[in-house]
């Protein structure tokens, strides 16, 4: 939580596959990453927010919004951004849900296909962002 604060918190479900899931939105604060400076950079906008799967709680799945940010270069228009790898490498799964998964002998994907149904149209209509 020390560069993301929660800006949304969504409880939805589907009458018709009874599946309740849980969305958190995070939105990296204006810090620049360390040894970079206000004085040299600017806060530029957004990037495109990811949706990341993370453990169940009390049965619902569990979703976190994770919207970061860029900042420009005030002289060369360089773009600088933090690398977040809480995010298992070509999945979207934290690393840490991952790695239990994998455990669990192919419980990642059907956890994965039973929550993702209800949230394409959840991604098609996402809530606006700051």
């Amino acid at each position: 939580m020390e560069y993301f604060e929660i800006t949304d918190y969504q409880e939805l479900c589907s009458i018709q596959d009874k599946l309740e899931f849980i969305i958190v939105d995070f939105v990296e604060r204006n810090q620049l990453p360390n040894g970079y400076s206000f004085d040299e950079y600017e806060t530029k906008d957004f990037m495109s927010s990811k949706l990341i799967q993370d453990f169940l709680i009390r049965g619902k799945g569990v979703y976190l919004r994770v919207i970061k940010r860029r900042w420009r270069h005030k002289q060369t228009g360089a773009i600088i951004k933090r690398d977040f790898s809480f995010m298992a490498e070509g999945s979207k799964f934290t690393a840490e849900l991952s790695d239990f998964l994998k455990d669990a002998s192919g419980y990642a994907t059907r956890y994965h296909e039973q929550y993702s149904q209800l949230l394409s149209s959840e991604e098609q209509n996402p809530p606006k962002t700051l």
